[in-house]
C-alpha cells in the first residue's frame, strides 16, 4: 500500500515531514507544539523565580567534594529524558495529578520561612536542599499540569535522578557518614583478624602493634558511595530490563562500598604496622580514594555482565519454539 501526494500541490510537503517519528523531530519542532510550549514557557519562568538558590547550589556543588556530581546529573538526566520522550499524541494534561507534589513544594518553602522567623538558622546544604527540593515539585506540577502523567511515565528513572541535585540536610549527612564510618570499621576489624594480626577495636579505633589507628568521618567513603550508588542505577536502568535484575546490582552497592573501604583502611592499617606509621600520609591513604574506588566497580560490572547475559540466554530460550 503506497501513499500518493500530488507534488503539483506545494501545502502537501509538511505533509511528509510531520510524517516522521515525534521521538526523531529536532527540538524546535517539539517545542512549537502548544503542551511543550506552554511547558517551556512555565520552566523559563520557574528558573528566574528560583535563580538565586540555583545559582547558590552550582557555587556550592563547584566548591564541594561531596556534591560535585550535581553539575553532572542535570546533563545526564536531560540527555535521557529527550532520548526517552514519548510521540505528542500521549501529552493530555494530568491537573489532579499535580496537586501533591505542588503542596509538598508549598509546605517545604512554608516550613523554612516560618522555622527561620522562630529563630533557626539553617546552614548551607539544609537551605539548598529545601528550595531545590521545593524547585523540583513545582516543576514536576507543572509537568503533570502541560503534559500529563501518561506522558512523564516513561521519563520517571530521568526525572528521579534529578533527586541527586538535592543536597543531603546536616542531620542526614551525618546519619550516613555515621553508618558508613562504623560498618567500614567492623569491615577493616573482620579483615585484619583473618590476616592474623594482633588488634585490639573500641568502636572506630584500632589499636595495633606499635600504632593506632581510628577511622575519622572523612574516612567514611561517603562521597566515592555516593557515586558508586548513581552508577549502578545508572547502569541498571540502562543494561538491564527485569526490575528483579535492576534490584539485585542496586541492593549489592551499600555491603559493595562497605568492603571497598573497609578493605583500604586495611590496607594502611598494614602499611603502617609493617612499614612505619608515616605511611598515615602517604598517597594511598592521602589520594588513594579514586583507586580503590575503581577496584569497586570490577566486581559490580562483573554482576552486570552475568545478569545481562543471564535475561539474554532467558529471552533465547523464549524465543525459540518448543519442538513437538
Amino acid at each position: 500500500m503506497k501513499l500518493e501526494t500530488d507534488q503539483s500541490n506545494p501545502k502537501s510537503a509538511p505533509v511528509a515531514a510531520d510524517s516522521r517519528s515525534p521521538a526523531s523531530l529536532p527540538a524546535a519542532m517539539v517545542l512549537s507544539r502548544p503542551p511543550f510550549r506552554g511547558f517551556f514557557i512555565f520552566t523559563s519562568v520557574l528558573l528566574l523565580c528560583f535563580a538565586l538558590p540555583l545559582f547558590h547550589l552550582v557555587r556550592f556543588a563547584g566548591h564541594s567534594e561531596l556534591y560535585s556530581h550535581i553539575l553532572l546529573i542535570p546533563v545526564v538526566s536531560a540527555y535521557l529524558i529527550w532520548t526517552k520522550r514519548g510521540p505528542v499524541s500521549e501529552t493530555k494534561p494530568s491537573p489532579r495529578m499535580a496537586l501533591l507534589p505542588l503542596a509538598i513544594g508549598a509546605l517545604l518553602l512554608g516550613g523554612y520561612q516560618m522555622a527561620m522567623k522562630k529563630g533557626w538558622t539553617p546552614e548551607v546544604p539544609d537551605s539548598l536542599a529545601v528550595t531545590t527540593l521545593a524547585f523540583l515539585c513545582f516543576w514536576l506540577a507543572g509537568g503533570f499540569v502541560f503534559l500529563g502523567a501518561k506522558y512523564l511515565k516513561g521519563m520517571a528513572f530521568p526525572l528521579a535522578m534529578l533527586l541527586f541535585c538535592v543536597p543531603f540536610p546536616v542531620v542526614v549527612r551525618d546519619g550516613i557518614e555515621y553508618f558508613l564510618q562504623r560498618g567500614s570499621a567492623e569491615v577493616a576489624y573482620a579483615m585484619l583478624n583473618l590476616s592474623g594480626m594482633p588488634v585490639l577495636q573500641t568502636s572506630t579505633h584500632f589499636k595495633l602493634p606499635g600504632f593506632s589507628l581510628e577511622v575519622a568521618p572523612e574516612c567514611s567513603g561517603i562521597h566515592s558511595t555516593l557515586v558508586l550508588v548513581i552508577t549502578s542505577l545508572m547502569a541498571a536502568y540502562l543494561f538491564l530490563k527485569k526490575p528483579s535484575s535492576r534490584l539485585v546490582l542496586m541492593l549489592v552497592v551499600i555491603p559493595l562500598a562497605l568492603l571497598r573501604n573497609g578493605f583500604r583502611i586495611f590496607v594502611i592499617a598494614e602499611l603502617c604496622v609493617r612499614m612505619g606509621p608515616q605511611m598515615i600520609d602517604s598517597p594511598i591513604h592521602r589520594r588513594g580514594g579514586p583507586v580503590f574506588f575503581v577496584l569497586s566497580l570490577v566486581p559490580l560490572f562483573l554482576l552486570l555482565l552475568y545478569l545481562s547475559k543471564r535475561e539474554l540466554r532467558k529471552e533465547q530460550s523464549l524465543a525459540v519454539p518448543p519442538k513437538k
